[in-house]
């Protein structure tokens, strides 16, 4: 499970430094009243409709491929395990989680009343 989930991460990071590349190469509103009046734009890489079709549509992957490795990252992080690993702290029974709050308080009233830091031989 620890390879799928390093998986994930890998590629939830390349989505998002693709996503920012993205977002940052394309041109905003203003730069369309330009292209209009015949600054070159058929003669581009991407044809005469410009690249805002494609990088759009790219952007658009992008974007939902780091959605779904986030999903995927919260489903590892949730993900309880084999049979043989430790159990949550919530699956402990009650009797366990209050045996241990009982020897915290008398630890720290200890501390509190400054028994502990009475040397004893």
């Amino acid at each position: 499970m620890q390879v799928f989930a390093n998986l994930v991460q890998v590629l939830q990071i390349v989505s998002a430094l693709a996503m920012i590349g993205l977002v940052l190469v394309q041109h905003g509103k203003g730069a369309d009243m330009g292209a209009s009046f015949g600054s070159g734009a058929s003669g581009s890489l991407f044809g005469a409709t410009g690249s805002a079709n494609f990088l759009s549509r790219s952007t658009a992957v992008a974007a939902t491929v780091f959605f779904l490795s986030t999903l995927g990252l919260a489903y590892v992080g949730n993900y309880r395990g084999a049979v043989g690993e430790q159990p949550s702290v919530f699956d402990r029974p009650a009797a366990t989680a209050s045996a241990a709050a009982a020897s915290a308080a008398s630890a720290a009233a200890k501390t509190a009343s400054g028994a502990a830091l009475i040397p004893t031989k």
